[in-house]
Order: C-alpha cells, then structure tokens, then sequence
C-alpha cells in the first residue's frame, strides 16, 4: 500500500540487493579525514626529498641559461622527471587513501549499477525533491557546523601564534620556513583531530539513515517472501501433490505385503519379510484413519491377513517408515506375528 509506513527491518535479501546495486553507507567526512591526514603526512615526510629535487630543476635551469644550450627538450624531460618523482607517488597516495577509506566502510563492494543512466534523474520535479530532501538539508547543516567550526579553530589556533609569525621577520627565510611549515603542519593535525570526531559522529548518523531507507512494509516482506520461498498456496499444493503420489505408490505396494499390522481401523502397517534379501521385515506402507482403511481394504482383496494389535501398532507407527526396515526393538513381536500367520498358511495348505 502506498501510505504503508516502514515499520519493518530490512530482509538479508533487501540488504544484499542493496549492495549490487551500489547502495551501501559511508560517511564522506571519514573518508576526507583520512586523505587529509594522510597526505599531509606524506608531504611532510616528502618535503625534504621534493624541496632537493625543485632546487635542482632550478639550479639546471640557470646551468642552461648560461651556456645558452635549446632548453625546450631538456627542460621537458627535466620537468616530467621531476613531476613522475615527486608529484605522481603523492596523487598515487591520495588515490590509495581514498579507496582504503572508502573500502573500510563498504567492505570494498564494486557495483557499477550507479553509473548506468536513469531517466528518472532527468525530472525535474524528482531533482527538486532531491533537493529539498531531508538528507540534503541536513548534509546542508553539517557543512555550516563544520566551517564554523574551522573558522574558530583557525581564529584561535593563529591567535596564539600571532607572536611566533611576527618573530618570524627578523628569521633566516629557511628558518622560518621551516618554522611556519611545522606551523602548518601542527595546525592540520588539530583541524583533522576536530573532524575525526565530527566524521564519527557522521559515520554513525550515516549508518542510522541507511538502515531507514532500507526499512519494508510489511506487505514487502510478504512479497519478497512470496518470491524467495515460493507462494504459499502453490507449496502446499505442491506438497498435497506430493502425498499424493507417495500414497499412490504404497498402495501399489501392499499386495507384496506378508501382513497388515492393525489398530483396528486408525492406523496399519503393511510389512514384508524376505529372510534371503533382508535382515529384517520391511515396511511397505503405513497410513491413518482413510488411508488406514484404504490399505485394509486393499489387503483383503488379495488375501493378506490384517492382525489387529492396538499396542504394537501404535508403537510403531511414529517410527516406521515406508521402504525402512522395522527398528530393532519390534524384532521379537513380528517375528512372533509372523510365526503365526505362516502356521496358519501351512495348515491351510494341508487341508487342501
């Protein structure tokens, strides 16, 4: 029903479904985190390496200049030298940052489901409905949180060190440039210890409205159930069908039976016993009340004594199963049956 509310939780199909398809949760400010601090890492402990490697660009230019040599293929291959060394590893960082972070929180699902085109996208009404949404309102919200929380960071952080950066004029410029380095340096890994709490915070809100949108009417669930289990309706007639058949194929077996062991009308086990091909009797078939009388019925016709033994018979009926033989414990009272009814076949045989 269209005004269903969500009340139900999502399904392992609903989940699974989900994920090839793209739709799984992550926080983006986690992800942010991560690449800052890391690259600011790597620049940090690549300065040294990066500050020679410029300085020699520098100082082979003006090697050039003086012996006044074609400077236009030389400096080319300087330059892209210089970028493969030291500005291709960083942008390798990044980009391996960025797929750990994300991969962390999506178990490095790939689905390529998103990048196909959707029409849907091209509405206007549904953009302006992505627009105004909830969730864009509150990623709008948590962006202002966060400036306003970097600019009073950043006013309290340079307010304190107003005086170090004044001092910095009557400094040696290399001095002072490592100085405003470690500055910078310190400064960031502040601002990235106030985002790491805020991208906590927005890593569980993330989860929390993943696990909404994911939520199912209950009339969902029984659909999907209809779809994953099969239609009620149609597994119990499958299984009515079943019995059926089974049935069909025991009575076909009854006329092969020794004897019928019964209770006297609501339950009966046929049994049959080849001493050359079984260890044991073998159960032909069993039935309750109509079937029960069905396989009376049937023995009659071709002659198969019907004992009717209420005990031995209700014992055995939980336990036995068609095309098994009897459990060890009733050895004793159907031989004792059988002893019978084979006296009785052979004092008949020698009367006629």
């Amino acid at each position: 029903m269209a005004g269903e509310e969500k009340t139900e939780a999502p399904t392992a199909k609903k989940r699974g479904d989900a994920k090839k398809e793209g739709n799984v949760f992550q926080s983006r400010d986690a992800v942010t985190v991560v690449m800052v601090f890391g690259m600011f890492t790597a620049i940090r402990w690549m300065l040294p390496y990066i500050y020679g490697d410029v300085g020699g660009f520098f100082i082979r230019i003006c090697g050039l200049l003086e012996t006044e040599q074609a400077l236009s293929a030389q400096l080319f291959y300087s330059l892209l030298f210089l970028i493969l060394r030291d500005v291709l590893p960083l942008l390798l960082l990044s980009a391996l940052f960025a797929v750990l972070a994300n991969g962390a929180q999506t178990r490095f699902n790939v689905s390529f489901t998103p990048l196909r085109p959707k029409l849907s996208r091209l509405s206007p009404a549904s953009g302006l409905k992505r627009v105004f949404s909830m969730k864009n309102l509150v990623e709008l919200l948590k962006n202002i949180l966060k400036i306003t929380i970097l600019l009073v960071l950043l006013y309290t952080l340079l307010k304190e060190d107003v005086l170090r950066l004044a001092r910095m004029l009557d400094t040696e410029v290399q001095n002072a440039a490592v100085l405003l380095l470690h500055m910078i340096y310190d400064l960031v890994i502040r601002v990235a210890g106030v985002f790491l709490l805020i991208a906590f915070f927005d890593y569980l809100y993330q989860r929390w409205q993943y696990e909404q949108d994911l939520r199912m009417t209950k009339q969902e669930v029984k659909d999907e159930f209809k779809q994953t289990e099969g239609n009620p309706e149609i597994k119990s007639r499958i299984r009515s069908l079943q019995r059926q058949r089974s049935q069909m194929r025991m009575m076909q077996q009854v006329p092969e039976a020794d004897v019928i062991i019964r209770n006297p009308t609501h339950l009966a086990i046929a049994l049959k016993y080849d001493p050359e091909k079984q260890a044991a009797p073998l159960v032909l078939a069993k039935g309750a009340d109509i079937l029960a009388l069905r396989i009376v019925s049937v023995a009659g016709e071709h002659g198969i004594p019907a004992i009717e033994n209420r005990e031995l018979a209700r014992a055995m009926y939980p336990v036995c199963e068609p095309g098994r033989e009897i459990p060890a414990e009733f050895y004793g009272a159907v031989a004792e049956i059988l002893v019978y009814i084979y006296r009785q076949q052979n004092r008949e045989d020698l009367l006629r």
